[in-house]
Protein backbone atom coordinates (compact mmCIF):
# COMPACT_ATOMS: atom_id res chain seq x y z
CA UNK A 1 0.00 0.00 0.00
CA UNK A 2 1.11 3.35 -0.69
CA UNK A 3 1.27 6.02 1.53
CA UNK A 4 -0.02 9.69 0.48
CA UNK A 5 0.39 12.76 2.56
CA UNK A 6 -2.37 15.78 1.45
CA UNK A 7 -1.12 19.01 2.93
CA UNK A 8 -3.79 21.35 2.95
CA UNK A 9 -5.74 23.51 5.29
CA UNK A 10 -9.27 22.78 4.11
CA UNK A 11 -9.97 20.23 7.10
CA UNK A 12 -13.21 18.86 5.64
CA UNK A 13 -11.14 17.51 2.61
CA UNK A 14 -9.05 14.54 4.45
CA UNK A 15 -11.66 12.31 5.85
CA UNK A 16 -13.67 11.68 2.87
CA UNK A 17 -10.68 11.24 0.72
CA UNK A 18 -8.91 8.94 3.07
CA UNK A 19 -12.09 6.71 2.83
CA UNK A 20 -12.33 7.33 -0.78
CA UNK A 21 -8.34 6.23 -1.21
CA UNK A 22 -8.68 3.34 0.74
CA UNK A 23 -10.64 1.37 -2.07
CA UNK A 24 -7.30 2.12 -4.22
CA UNK A 25 -5.03 0.54 -1.77
CA UNK A 26 -3.86 4.05 -1.07
CA UNK A 27 -2.87 5.14 2.58
CA UNK A 28 -4.24 9.20 3.35
CA UNK A 29 -2.24 10.73 5.88
CA UNK A 30 -2.96 14.66 6.20
CA UNK A 31 -1.66 17.92 7.53
CA UNK A 32 -3.49 21.46 7.49
CA UNK A 33 0.06 23.37 8.22
CA UNK A 34 3.09 23.31 5.64
CA UNK A 35 6.04 23.04 8.51
CA UNK A 36 4.09 19.96 9.92
CA UNK A 37 3.45 18.45 6.77
CA UNK A 38 7.60 18.96 5.77
CA UNK A 39 8.34 17.62 8.67
CA UNK A 40 5.81 14.71 8.48
CA UNK A 41 8.18 14.23 5.02
CA UNK A 42 11.26 13.66 6.66
CA UNK A 43 9.93 10.53 8.43
CA UNK A 44 10.65 8.61 4.91
CA UNK A 45 7.45 6.55 4.51
CA UNK A 46 5.67 9.30 2.14
CA UNK A 47 5.44 8.03 -1.40
CA UNK A 48 3.83 10.88 -2.85
CA UNK A 49 2.89 14.48 -1.52
CA UNK A 50 -0.10 16.28 -2.74
CA UNK A 51 0.22 19.84 -2.34
CA UNK A 52 -2.30 22.72 -2.04
CA UNK A 53 -1.09 25.93 -3.76
CA UNK A 54 -3.42 28.50 -1.09
CA UNK A 55 -1.94 27.48 2.26
CA UNK A 56 -1.61 29.97 5.48
CA UNK A 57 2.29 30.91 6.59
CA UNK A 58 3.74 29.25 3.56
CA UNK A 59 2.12 28.96 0.07
CA UNK A 60 2.79 25.70 -1.72
CA UNK A 61 4.74 27.08 -4.71
CA UNK A 62 7.47 27.55 -1.39
CA UNK A 63 6.94 23.85 -0.08
CA UNK A 64 7.40 22.71 -3.11
CA UNK A 65 10.94 24.82 -3.53
CA UNK A 66 12.08 23.30 0.37
CA UNK A 67 10.86 19.65 -0.98
CA UNK A 68 13.22 19.86 -4.11
CA UNK A 69 16.21 21.57 -2.29
CA UNK A 70 16.51 18.90 0.19
CA UNK A 71 18.56 16.33 -0.56
CA UNK A 72 16.24 13.56 1.27
CA UNK A 73 13.30 14.47 -0.25
CA UNK A 74 14.20 16.19 -3.70
CA UNK A 75 12.92 12.99 -5.38
CA UNK A 76 9.52 13.05 -3.78
CA UNK A 77 6.71 12.98 -6.19
CA UNK A 78 4.61 15.89 -5.85
CA UNK A 79 0.75 16.59 -7.53
CA UNK A 80 0.10 20.71 -6.99
CA UNK A 81 -3.70 21.30 -6.10
CA UNK A 82 -4.58 24.95 -7.96
CA UNK A 83 -7.68 25.93 -6.43
CA UNK A 84 -8.18 28.76 -9.37
CA UNK A 85 -7.00 26.57 -12.33
CA UNK A 86 -4.83 29.61 -13.06
CA UNK A 87 -3.19 28.69 -16.35
CA UNK A 88 0.21 30.65 -13.94
CA UNK A 89 -0.72 28.57 -11.46
CA UNK A 90 0.43 25.10 -13.48
CA UNK A 91 3.51 26.84 -14.92
CA UNK A 92 4.91 27.74 -11.16
CA UNK A 93 3.88 25.05 -9.92
CA UNK A 94 5.76 22.60 -13.16
CA UNK A 95 8.33 25.08 -13.58
CA UNK A 96 9.27 23.84 -9.51
CA UNK A 97 9.26 20.90 -10.26
CA UNK A 98 5.70 19.76 -9.77
CA UNK A 99 5.11 16.50 -11.47
CA UNK A 100 1.50 17.24 -12.38
CA UNK A 101 -1.42 19.53 -11.19
CA UNK A 102 -5.18 19.66 -10.32
CA UNK A 103 -7.76 22.17 -10.11
CA UNK A 104 -10.13 22.54 -7.62
CA UNK A 105 -12.80 21.30 -7.10
CA UNK A 106 -11.70 17.75 -9.00
CA UNK A 107 -13.56 14.36 -9.01
CA UNK A 108 -11.83 11.86 -6.18
CA UNK A 109 -11.32 9.52 -9.45
CA UNK A 110 -9.61 11.68 -11.50
CA UNK A 111 -6.89 12.52 -8.66
CA UNK A 112 -6.11 8.87 -7.82
CA UNK A 113 -5.78 8.20 -11.57
CA UNK A 114 -3.33 10.93 -11.80
CA UNK A 115 -1.58 9.69 -8.72
CA UNK A 116 -1.62 6.00 -9.92
CA UNK A 117 0.04 7.77 -12.93
CA UNK A 118 3.02 9.67 -11.53
CA UNK A 119 3.54 6.61 -9.15
CA UNK A 120 3.80 4.43 -11.98
CA UNK A 121 6.38 6.40 -13.36
CA UNK A 122 8.40 7.16 -10.58
CA UNK A 123 9.05 2.92 -9.44
CA UNK A 124 12.28 0.95 -11.35
CA UNK A 125 10.23 -1.38 -13.34
CA UNK A 126 10.56 -5.08 -12.10
CA UNK A 127 9.80 -7.04 -15.37
CA UNK A 128 12.52 -5.41 -17.23
CA UNK A 129 14.73 -8.13 -19.75
CA UNK A 130 18.53 -8.00 -19.94
CA UNK A 131 19.06 -6.40 -22.65
CA UNK A 132 16.63 -3.40 -21.63
CA UNK A 133 17.87 -3.20 -18.13
CA UNK A 134 21.02 -2.23 -19.19
CA UNK A 135 22.23 1.73 -19.23
CA UNK A 136 22.25 3.88 -22.16
CA UNK A 137 25.85 5.28 -22.40
CA UNK A 138 26.76 8.04 -24.33
CA UNK A 139 29.88 10.00 -24.80
CA UNK A 140 29.01 12.50 -21.54
CA UNK A 141 25.49 10.98 -20.17
CA UNK A 142 24.74 7.61 -18.83
CA UNK A 143 21.49 6.40 -17.72
CA UNK A 144 21.06 2.93 -15.43
CA UNK A 145 17.41 2.04 -16.10
CA UNK A 146 17.76 -0.60 -13.06
CA UNK A 147 18.80 2.04 -10.20
CA UNK A 148 16.65 5.02 -11.87
CA UNK A 149 20.21 6.81 -11.75
CA UNK A 150 21.39 9.43 -14.74
CA UNK A 151 25.07 10.85 -14.20
CA UNK A 152 26.66 13.56 -16.81
CA UNK A 153 30.49 13.40 -16.99
CA UNK A 154 30.42 10.84 -13.77
CA UNK A 155 28.65 13.27 -11.83
CA UNK A 156 24.50 12.41 -10.59
CA UNK A 157 22.34 14.51 -11.76
CA UNK A 158 18.82 14.43 -9.80
CA UNK A 159 15.55 14.57 -11.88
CA UNK A 160 12.13 14.54 -11.31
CA UNK A 161 10.31 11.29 -12.22
CA UNK A 162 8.53 13.30 -14.90
CA UNK A 163 12.07 14.97 -15.85
CA UNK A 164 13.71 10.94 -16.27
CA UNK A 165 10.90 9.56 -17.69
CA UNK A 166 11.40 12.30 -20.84
CA UNK A 167 14.85 11.80 -20.84
CA UNK A 168 14.47 8.02 -20.62
CA UNK A 169 12.02 8.39 -23.75
CA UNK A 170 13.95 10.83 -25.87
CA UNK A 171 17.23 8.69 -25.06
CA UNK A 172 15.56 5.04 -26.01
CA UNK A 173 14.62 6.39 -29.42
CA UNK A 174 17.42 9.04 -30.30
CA UNK A 175 16.77 11.05 -33.59
CA UNK A 176 13.13 10.65 -33.16
CA UNK A 177 10.92 13.81 -33.48
CA UNK A 178 8.58 13.08 -30.75
CA UNK A 179 5.09 15.88 -30.76
CA UNK A 180 3.68 17.46 -27.33
CA UNK A 181 0.95 15.03 -27.69
CA UNK A 182 3.19 12.28 -28.09
CA UNK A 183 4.88 13.23 -25.00
CA UNK A 184 1.72 14.09 -22.73
CA UNK A 185 -0.09 11.01 -23.73
CA UNK A 186 3.11 9.05 -22.68
CA UNK A 187 3.94 10.86 -19.46
CA UNK A 188 0.61 11.00 -18.23
CA UNK A 189 -1.48 8.76 -19.32
CA UNK A 190 -4.78 10.28 -19.79
CA UNK A 191 -5.52 12.41 -22.45
CA UNK A 192 -7.66 15.24 -20.22
CA UNK A 193 -7.50 18.79 -21.73
CA UNK A 194 -3.78 19.93 -20.65
CA UNK A 195 -2.15 22.44 -22.85
CA UNK A 196 1.12 22.06 -24.53
CA UNK A 197 3.10 24.74 -22.09
CA UNK A 198 3.16 21.99 -19.55
CA UNK A 199 5.81 19.77 -21.98
CA UNK A 200 7.71 22.89 -22.98
CA UNK A 201 8.61 23.89 -19.31
CA UNK A 202 9.25 20.16 -18.64
CA UNK A 203 11.62 20.25 -21.40
CA UNK A 204 13.40 23.26 -20.50
CA UNK A 205 13.56 22.21 -16.83
CA UNK A 206 15.35 19.04 -17.93
CA UNK A 207 17.76 21.04 -20.41
CA UNK A 208 18.69 23.24 -17.76
CA UNK A 209 20.04 20.26 -16.16
CA UNK A 210 21.64 18.73 -18.96
CA UNK A 211 24.05 21.75 -19.57
CA UNK A 212 26.23 21.91 -20.91
CA UNK A 213 25.04 19.43 -23.12
CA UNK A 214 22.76 20.41 -26.11
CA UNK A 215 21.07 17.08 -27.07
CA UNK A 216 17.57 18.35 -26.76
CA UNK A 217 16.56 19.72 -30.32
CA UNK A 218 13.61 21.61 -30.94
CA UNK A 219 11.65 20.40 -34.16
CA UNK A 220 9.81 23.41 -35.25
CA UNK A 221 6.21 22.75 -35.71
CA UNK A 222 6.30 19.14 -34.41
CA UNK A 223 7.87 18.78 -31.36
CA UNK A 224 11.55 17.83 -29.90
CA UNK A 225 14.32 14.87 -30.50
CA UNK A 226 17.56 13.41 -28.42
CA UNK A 227 20.64 14.02 -30.72
CA UNK A 228 22.75 11.24 -29.38
CA UNK A 229 25.79 12.95 -31.25
CA UNK A 230 25.40 15.70 -28.78
CA UNK A 231 24.90 13.55 -25.79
Amino acid sequence: MHTILLIDDDEQLAEPLQEYFARYDLNLISEIHPEQGLHRLQKGDVDLTILDVMLPEMDGFEVCRRIRRDTNLQNMPVLMLTARGDVMDRVIGLELGADDYLAKPFEPRELVARIHNILRRSQPTTNQTASNADSLSFTHLQIDQQRRKVTLDNKDIELTSSEYELLLMFASETEKAFSRDDILNALRGINADLYTRSVDILVSRLRQKLKPLNCIQTVWGSGYRFLAAEA
